[in-house]
């Protein structure tokens, strides 16, 4: 085990993590030259279009130093705040993270998250700074900085390339010097395993990912898991290279991966224990990971029906390899069933609709984001409510999550973003200077956040701002639920909880987008958003018009001609009045166009 180091890289979205790992793969000859290409660990078709790492991927790498051969275990992580519970499952499986900066724009707020989380996992951390090829001004204030954020003299930070490969085989080197090899643990010779992740393999069943505490495991041991108590013939086992390669055993202080053969995903879970069965014993459980609290719910609706269980299943699928992915089933009046899905942020959700269509060949149509409120109800209860739909009408008091936010920016946008109380409901709002940068620590309601702050805040400084957050708590809000009518009946996909200053903001967008978008029928058509019991916002879509027949180049005689039309507007006014009794078609499109960011 002297010769194992376990280590992760963690930084800022987009500073460089996934080149770095090009090389470090170039370097040890885990990848043919070849066969290299740019972000190879990113293996999923989307990673590569959005130029982001959005599942954690763990590679074992052989390289050979001091006269002594090791065995490097890298896992790649992601950089943006909605995937933070994929970096925490990676800092349980390490001992030492390399922390990479970005010289051209320095420390940035995932920076200083993954910074802290991973101090509070207690892992070595070796600094460096990504990009000095570019030989830009100011990289001796960005690795002063570095050093001062991690507790080091600023000889400690490496200076590298991930383009050019500039230093990154000292950083490797590094890495094997300082960060320490995995302990035997208190049961040296009985097999534990902690899962820190899983995906599903058509021939292989469920595949899960996981580092060994202690002892060895065989191919075709009988193995089970702890926690759900389910047992299975180990079908194989072995490490990533970073493809699957089989071995005849994994063992203490390895990363790997366990073939079970299941086909049923509802009996692993992300932080449980294999064991094997000869070695079973309740006591053998590894502390496992908190469970990610979903804190944006969108529903999913298949836009051809009769493809709700194809959904379902690539839902599971899904999960396998998204612990954070939570989901149950949910219907709609006029988009049928579909599943009700929590996610960790907008980007996730945005992530998830993305593979579905990608990975499942499944396009959907999807309801509004929307975050979970508590609300008390009249007889001193309270509740939690995720689905607008769900929203009482009558009640004492609404609590909503609230974010804590903290977001680094250049100091000459300072005005610019604090400009963005105007908008938005911060809250707390302090700042702190950080060299040339300031912090500014705040909070604001998630509603808020998820909606479109994010995007608000690149707009205003130009890109350069970067925003982590989490959720803190719930704080009392003033909220209303919007609905929406379409000739008198009730759009429930439609509905939404807003604070009560944009009801009429919101209800005057959603009627005029909606006039645009509904098709004409053969009877005028009220659109009315409707808020506490009244209409706030309505638009009307004017019937299509009947051609009246040929009257000749004259027009005909003027008494035909009234006949007709009053003919044509006792039809209109039948229709109408049966428009009201029957269910109106929304077609999916006009659901997909108006939920559109």
């Amino acid at each position: 085990m002297n010769n194992i180091r376990n280590f992760c890289i963690i930084a800022h979205v987009d500073h460089g993590k996934s080149t770095l790992a090009d090389r470090l793969l170039e370097i040890t000859g885990t990848v043919e030259k070849r066969k290299m290409k740019e972000q190879y660990l990113d293996q999923l078709e989307l990673e590569r279009e959005r130029g982001i790492t959005i599942k954690m991927t763990p590679v074992r790498m052989d390289y050979s130093f001091g006269g002594k051969d090791y065995v490097l275990n890298l896992i790649d992580t992601p950089g943006h705040s909605d995937f933070q519970y994929e970096v925490s499952r990676a800092l349980e499986a390490v001992e030492g993270a390399i922390l990479l900066v970005d010289v051209t724009q320095g420390i940035q707020a995932q920076t200083l998250a993954n910074f802290h989380n991973a101090k509070k996992a207690g892992l070595k951390i070796i600094g460096a700074v990504n990009k000095v090829d570019l030989n830009i001004s100011g990289i001796e204030e960005i690795i002063k900085n570095t050093a001062e954020l991690i507790g080091v003299s600023e000889e400690e930070i490496f200076r590298v390339s991930g383009k050019s490969g500039a230093g990154v085989k000292e950083l490797l080197e590094a890495v094997i010097e300082q960060v320490p090899p995995p302990d035997s643990g208190p049961n040296e010779n009985i097999f534990q395993a902690l899962v820190f992740d899983s995906f599903y393999h058509e021939h292989k069943g469920i595949v899960a990912e996981v580092r060994v505490f202690g002892g060895e495991i065989k191919e075709y041991e009988e193995a089970m898991f702890i926690a759900s108590g389910a047992k299975f013939k180990i079908k194989e086992l072995g490490h990533f290279s970073p493809e699957l390669k089989v071995d005849k055993t994994i063992g203490n202080g390895q990363i790997g991966y366990i073939a079970t053969g299941l086909k049923n995903p509802e009996v692993l879970k992300i932080g449980d224990t294999v064991t094997s069965v000869k070695d079973f014993d309740k006591n053998l459980a590894l502390p496992g990971y908190k469970d990610a609290q979903p804190v944006v719910f969108v529903s999913f609706y298949p836009e051809e029906a009769d493809n709700y269980e194809t959904l379902k299943s690539a839902m599971e699928k899904l999960r396998l390899n998204d612990w954070a992915l939570k989901f149950e089933p949910d219907t709609n009046e006029f988009l049928g069933r579909g599943v009700k899905a929590g996610f960790l942020g907008r980007l996730h959700f945005e992530i998830t609709a993305e593979r579905l269509e990608k990975e499942f060949n499944i396009r959907t149509v999807h309801s509004f984001p929307s975050v979970s409120y508590k609300v008390k109800l009249r007889n001193g209860n309270w509740v939690l409510i995720t689905n607008p739909k769900e929203f009482p009408d009558d009640y004492l008091e609404v609590m909503e999550p609230i974010a804590k936010a903290e977001i680094l920016v250049p100091s000459q946008y300072l005005g610019a973003v604090m400009s963005l109380q105007n908008v938005f409901y911060l809250r707390d709002l302090t700042t702190q200077s950080i060299g040339k940068t300031v912090l500014i620590s705040a909070s604001l309601p998630l509603a808020d956040l998820i909606r479109d702050f994010d995007d608000r805040l690149k707009s205003v400084s130009a890109g350069y701002a970067s925003l982590s957050y989490e959720i803190s708590d719930f704080k009392k809000a003033e909220v209303a639920k919007l609905g929406v009518l379409v000739a008198e009946h009730d759009v429930g996909g439609l509905t939404r909880i807003v604070h009560r200053e944009d009801v009429e903001r919101e209800a005057r967008k959603t009627v005029e987008r909606l006039k645009d978008l509904l098709p004409k029928q053969q009877f005028s058509q009220a659109i009315q958003a409707v808020s506490d019991g009244r209409i706030i916002a309505r638009e009307t879509i004017p019937a299509m018009k009947k051609i009246l027949g040929n009257f000749g180049k004259t027009g005909g005689d003027v008494t035909r001609k009234m006949k007709l039309w009053k003919k044509q507007k006792r039809g209109k006014e039948r229709l109408e009045e049966r428009g009201t009794k029957t269910k109106i078609d929304i077609p999916a499109r006009v659901f997909k166009e108006l939920l559109k960011k």
